[in-house]
């Protein structure tokens, strides 16, 4: 157990530290920008206790918000997605896989992997620049901004899982 935490709170700093430091200063074509801190949400295993997805997402949300200078809209962004986490992920988990099984593309496969992190990091982008604008008024700026980060997000994750993947 205490591996464990050491585990997820050493991935916290390092994806906390990355998107501080390189990941926020990217603006492919002006507008995308990788939110790989999502990353963090996809990795809960099942039957992880929800206070503790909730506790770990608004951590990692308020530590953001804090150096990105966006008052609170990652920290309640990330607790929505973390509140949702665990019923997509049931949607993709076969029944009889083990109680803690860790979400990954050799645990799902990667087509279920593919739309499992698919919903979450949409999700995701789409609360956020809702939160960040909270406005309609320059819809297409809003729209781009959601398509660029999702993609750029998504294929970060992808890579790094298939990775992982190829590494194991």
């Amino acid at each position: 157990m205490k591996y464990s935490l050491i585990k997820d709170l050493l991935l916290f700093v390092i994806l906390c530290t990355v998107q501080v430091l390189v990941l926020s200063h990217i603006r492919l074509f002006g507008f995308a920008t990788p939110l790989f801190y999502v990353y963090f949400i996809l990795l809960f295993r099942r039957n992880y206790p929800r206070w503790g997805i909730l506790l770990w997402s608004f951590a990692i949300g308020i530590v953001i918000d804090s150096f990105a200078n966006t008052p609170g809209v990652a920290a309640a962004s990330m607790t929505a997605v973390g509140m949702m986490q665990p019923m997509v992920l049931e949607l993709f988990m076969q029944r009889e896989s083990a109680e803690n099984l860790k979400p990954s593309i050799r645990s799902m496969g990667f087509a279920y992997y593919l739309l499992y992190s698919l919903i979450l990091i949409l999700t995701y982008c789409i609360l956020f620049f809702t939160l960040e604008t909270f406005t309609f008024f320059n819809w297409l700026q809003w729209l781009e901004s959601i398509g660029g980060c999702f993609l750029f997000t998504l294929i970060l994750v992808l890579v790094l899982e298939s990775v992982k993947h190829a590494k194991n």
